[in-house]
């Protein structure tokens, strides 16, 4: 059930955050590019799964459409309809890999020599890298939205944005490398960087939920990562919880 879990994670975060651009998101309410963000996320699933005449596919990406309109046309573009949005998805994904274990066991990948074991470790690490990085600037992005008006933004275009990519990121890579210590340096650079650019108070406070949040969400993401690789066979391509 694992590796049929983390392939249909794959696929969804793929379709999510990775092939639908930002036209897509801001005309998701015409119905011509919903009903192409619906069929992108239908072939991430099933590029990911190695399956393409599975009805139960066809149900799951019905199912993820149905969950976008609501959040499309009912709900506020908000961090708690994000996440709100992003738990149903994972529900649904639970649901179907525990209704239909075998979609990765009976996929195309699953039947290579040599390789299922491996290149599913590799699609938890990428979906992993995807949720803390991608996912994670969308949901930092929308927490700090109404903020952001109180907040004179004297720096780089998109340079927040970036520096955010690139420490959950870093922060990502170093639980994996089982160098959590180096967090902690992070945040004193980050820190002396910051706060000697700006006397303002409340730009600082807002640069500290912004980074605390940041933070936080890699390091979750992370540490799932490693519980679902622990959870695969052992390949010893990661450090040990332990």
């Amino acid at each position: 059930m694992i590796e049929t879990f983390i392939a249909l994670l794959l696929g969804h975060v793929l379709g999510d955050f990775v092939v639908q651009t930002r036209a897509m998101v801001e005309n998701k309410a015409r119905a011509r590019m919903f009903l192409l963000h619906g069929v992108m996320v239908l072939i991430m699933t099933m590029a990911a799964t190695g399956q393409i005449a599975r009805w139960e596919l066809l149900a799951l990406a019905a199912a993820h459409m149905a969950i976008d309109a609501v959040k499309t046309y009912l709900a506020p573009q908000n961090i708690a309809a994000f996440l709100a949005d992003q738990g149903a998805h994972l529900i649904t994904l639970i649901a179907a890999a525990a209704l239909v274990p075998d979609l990765w066991a009976t996929g195309l990948w699953a039947t290579l020599p040599a390789l299922p074991d491996t290149l599913i470790a590799l699609m938890a690490l990428l979906t992993g890298a995807i949720i803390a990085t991608r996912a994670g600037g969308f949901a930092v992005g929308l927490l700090m939205a109404p903020m952001a008006a109180q907040i004179d933004a004297n720096g780089l275009p998109s340079g927040g944005k970036l520096i955010g990519l690139l420490e959950r990121g870093l922060i990502y890579v170093m639980i994996l490398a089982g160098q959590p210590a180096g967090i902690g340096f992070l945040i004193a650079a980050k820190s002396v960087l910051r706060f000697e650019a700006t006397s303002d108070e409340k730009k600082a406070e807002y640069v500290i939920i912004g980074t605390l949040a940041s933070f936080g969400w890699a390091m979750i993401t992370a540490y799932a990562t490693l519980w679902a690789l622990a959870a695969l066979r052992p390949l010893a391509i990661w450090p040990s919880l332990s």
